[in-house]
């Protein structure tokens, strides 16, 4: 009889022992779904200013194949579409991003290099932006870093 009651007292004593064990699980379980949830907000809107930059890309990159470079037009002719150049690319680029306002969730955007034209025809604009993250910015600020995005718009202006 005084073995079991030995027996009793040490099982209480295990569990007295084990008490609390499951608040911290639970806590460490809910940082690891709000980060989570965290991170999966920052991701989104990423994307989302992803998606705007390759709006105003594609945008500079129209405006840009209209920008017809007069010398070559003229030296060369005009073919089957506008002659460009890098210049009037780059030049017709920076003056669309100037006149267009800067979308949400990006904090500053800027004309890529790469900007200009591989083959006198076609415009390629190149669109470098800071994405405005709600939760990550803070930290990655601190860290001196940012999230950069790069998109690429192309167009080219055929004659019919």
């Amino acid at each position: 009889m005084l073995g079991s009651v030995r027996r009793r007292l040490a099982g209480l004593r295990s569990r007295r022992r084990d008490g609390g064990q499951l608040s911290i699980l639970v806590v460490g379980l809910m940082v690891v779904v709000l980060v989570v949830i965290l991170g999966g907000m920052d991701a989104t809107a990423a994307q989302l200013a992803r998606t705007r930059l390759l709006d105003a890309a594609d945008a500079a990159a129209l405006d840009a194949a209209d920008a017809i470079d007069e010398q070559q037009a003229y030296m060369q002719g005009i073919g089957t579409s506008v002659t460009v150049s890098d210049a009037t690319v780059a030049s017709a680029a920076a003056a669309n991003l100037a006149s267009t306002p800067r979308p949400q969730g990006v904090s500053s955007w800027r004309i890529g290099p790469g900007t200009g034209t591989p083959d006198g025809r076609t415009a390629v604009v190149v669109v470098q932006g800071d994405a405005d993250l709600p939760f990550a910015s803070g930290v990655l600020s601190f860290l001196g870093g940012s999230v950069t995005i790069t998109v690429v718009g192309r167009a080219r202006s055929d004659l019919r």
